[in-house]
């Protein structure tokens, strides 16, 4: 069984606080006299405030206790987290999207609720905290403004769900899966199986393109095109019968073919394909239908055409000379 690494710090803490303790006893049991004195140097050191909020004074105890207690706190948010949204959503009709938002949510719920009730427990009147509260947010508002606009995007994210985890999303030139929507930032993952970690801002005050918000059903097109010697008919009937054959397209909705325009040297044709697994993969997609499109057009007589272009002259000028090339002697034995 893996060991997380909250519970790795805990298990440091406790056989820290018992090597202190079988410590202390052992210098108690020999070295008494000296010890006494150092005990109360100790005591005076770490009991000595080095300020007070309100009421509350701050020792070296005190803020060893509030690490703890801030530890402690963060493990039972995530551990509630992890259990709700493992253990519980997936019992239910929800989404995985659904079910990790609302898991996030529920875990910064208690860690404010604990961090709350343990102010309270030490005796802190928030009313206190009025003042520091007016400074902590002149300090968003100049140097933490960047990461109070991702925490509250974050937020908006997770409540009105433009994009959950799973969704195929393309922002910033970004194109991947969302794998991950926290508090600062949200995980993309591409097709190189590269993470990349933007923040949440951008897609809350960017244009973002989701793939799947509906469903993972989308449709690609591949443009194509037939010299003018091919008949249109038989070119749609080739195109459709390629797309059917591919076991990615789907069959409902079917495959359109489109004759887009006549072109400067081709009949312009479009595919459109539907399809549902390949939702990752356009590309990889285009290139084996393509493949599959040029063997069958080969098999049909239907020429992809190179560029042409017509070159009418309407007049020559009388001082042109057209030079004939002459005839190669040997081809005449």
């Amino acid at each position: 069984m893996r060991i997380s690494t909250g519970a790795k710090v805990l298990v440091l803490l406790a056989l820290s606080i018992a090597l202190l303790i079988g410590v202390e006893s052992l210098l108690v049991k020999y070295l008494p006299p000296f010890y006494g004195s150092l005990r109360a140097d100790i005591r005076e050191a770490v009991y000595r405030p080095y300020f007070q909020i309100g009421d509350l004074p701050v020792t070296p105890v005190f803020l060893v206790k509030a690490l703890l207690f801030l530890l402690l706190l963060g493990l039972l948010s995530r551990a509630m987290r992890r259990v709700l949204q493992n253990k519980v959503l997936v019992r239910t009709a929800l989404d995985e999207g659904q079910r990790y938002s609302l898991g996030q949510i529920t875990g910064y719920a208690v860690f404010l609720f604990g961090l709350l009730v343990g102010l309270q427990w030490v005796g802190l009147n928030l009313n206190s905290l009025v003042l520091l509260g007016g400074a902590v947010g002149i300090g968003v508002g100049f140097g933490l403004q960047n990461i109070a606009n991702n925490f509250v995007s974050g937020i908006i994210l997770l409540m009105e769900r433009p994009i959950r985890v799973g969704d195929r999303v393309e922002v910033g030139g970004t194109n991947g899966d969302v794998v991950r929507i926290g508090a600062r930032s949200t995980w993309v993952r591409t097709n190189d199986n590269v993470v990349i970690i933007i923040p949440n801002t951008e897609f809350v005050n960017n244009r973002v393109t989701n793939w799947t918000a509906n469903d993972r059903q989308v449709r690609f097109s591949i443009p194509l095109g037939v010299s003018y010697g091919s008949d249109p008919d038989r070119v749609r009937e080739v195109l459709m019968e390629v797309a059917l054959a591919h076991p990615d397209v789907l069959k409902d909705p079917e495959p359109e073919i489109l004759f887009a325009r006549f072109g400067d040297s081709s009949l312009d044709f479009e595919l459109r394909v539907w399809t549902i697994t390949r939702v990752k993969t356009p590309l990889p997609l285009s290139s084996e239908l393509y493949f599959s499109i040029f063997r069958a057009f080969r098999e049909n007589g239907i020429e992809i055409p190179f560029p042409q272009r017509d070159l009418h002259l309407k007049t020559i000028s009388p001082s042109l000379r057209i030079a004939s090339v002459p005839a190669d002697p040997r081809k005449d034995g």
